[in-house]
């Protein structure tokens, strides 16, 4: 068995799932730092073939990572002023529009039920409406109240999310420099397997950042586009909010089905048939994800086997929650890119040997003449 195939093998998979789930706990803890710094590595691989190019165009990088990042908050600047008088417009009655939208996902419920009930007997038996009706009295009220509460974390975030720029630029400026920090810090005989490991671990958090944000490009158009055709007013940032809730597996997507519907019942009241297209409209933008979007873009970045990931999903969401679901794949893509890598130097008997033969060589001089 070859150093790249003894790699992959059991206790080098077992290590890797250890690291990552062990990463995943220390990260709960310190979410202040991983968040803004998850979105510094986003906006990072977003802006890295901007600055390439100046670069390539005899640009210093210095240079290059200060223009490219200056461009990108002007930008950023310009399009806060544009719709900051709509959003502060629209907080001022987001306790109303909540209750609307609320009050419109009941009415449909109603009226589905009651459709239920006259289509089939044992529903109208068991007076499914009127059941559902006294259990989910209040839960509307509820529900808008814990608004303020999640209005009042995102506000508690904002200035955690000024490091997202600073960070970002650093990385552009100093990224090869701290690559060739590593590299310097490593033995001789393993000098080409750093190049390699830090030259793949590049490649995946690229693929994977950069593909997620194709994807999520993707998604938003299209639920925007049909969203559109059926007429909904405001279908593009619609469309946005439901593709950026998506980069939570599952529970992300639960919940752009639920405000897509919800939408869909308050702007559409008396029309259930609207609501549920609009529904069909979710399942179909997802199912198109899941099999045409995702391969074409994240694909097989990470090269691991579909029962690992959908495992480490779920694994990850029950060690550190809603954290461990956005980040468990990113995580386990780096430490297995990491583990193969050491598993390729422990288990290559003739680059163990050099690094012992250039041990002793470097004792022998310092010991030479004492």
């Amino acid at each position: 068995m070859n150093g790249s195939e003894s790699a992959s093998g059991p206790w080098v998979w077992t290590a890797v799932i250890a690291v990552t789930l062990a990463l995943l706990s220390v990260m709960q803890q310190m979410l202040w730092l991983v968040v803004p710094l998850l979105l510094a590595l986003i906006l990072y691989y977003l802006l890295y073939p901007l600055t390439r190019i100046l670069v390539f165009r005899g640009v210093s990088s210095d240079s290059a990572a200060a223009l490219v990042t200056a461009g990108f908050l002007t930008t950023s600047a310009v399009a806060v002023m544009l719709v900051a008088p709509k959003i502060a417009a629209d907080a001022l009655d987001w306790h109303a529009s909540a209750e609307r939208y609320l009050q419109g996902g009941m009415q449909l419920l109603a009226v589905t039920l009651r459709d239920l009930e006259a289509s089939f007997t044992v529903f109208a038996n068991a007076h499914l409406a009127d059941s559902v009706a006294q259990r989910l009295a209040g839960v509307d009220l509820g529900l808008a109240l814990r608004l303020e509460p999640a209005i009042r974390l995102v506000a508690a975030w904002m200035p955690l999310l000024l490091l997202v720029p600073f960070l970002a630029f650093f990385f552009l400026r100093d990224g090869r420099r701290f690559q060739r920090f590593l590299g310097r810090a490593v033995p001789n005989a393993f000098f080409e397997k750093t190049l390699f490991l830090l030259n793949e671990v590049d490649r995946t958090m690229r693929a994977y950042f950069q593909g997620l944000v194709r994807l999520t490009l993707l998604d938003a158009l299209t639920l925007a586009g049909g969203l559109s055709l059926m007429g909904f007013s405001g279908a593009l940032g619609l469309g946005a909010a439901c593709a950026v809730l998506a980069w939570i597996p599952y529970v992300g997507s639960i919940a752009g089905g639920i405000l897509v519907v919800l939408v869909a019942a308050t702007d559409f009241p008396g029309q259930p048939l609207m609501a549920y297209a609009a529904a069909a409209l979710f399942v179909l933008v997802r199912l198109l994800d899941d099999f045409v979007f995702m391969p074409a873009t994240i694909g097989n970045s990470l090269k691991m086997h579909p029962s690992v990931t959908v495992l480490m999903i779920f694994v990850g969401g029950t060690v550190a929650g809603i954290s461990g679901l956005m980040l468990v794949l990113p995580l386990l893509g780096v430490v297995r890119v990491i583990g193969e890598t050491v598993g390729q130097v422990i288990g290559d008997a003739r680059l163990m040997a050099r690094h012992r033969q250039a041990r002793r060589l470097r004792r022998q001089r310092a010991e030479a003449g004492l």
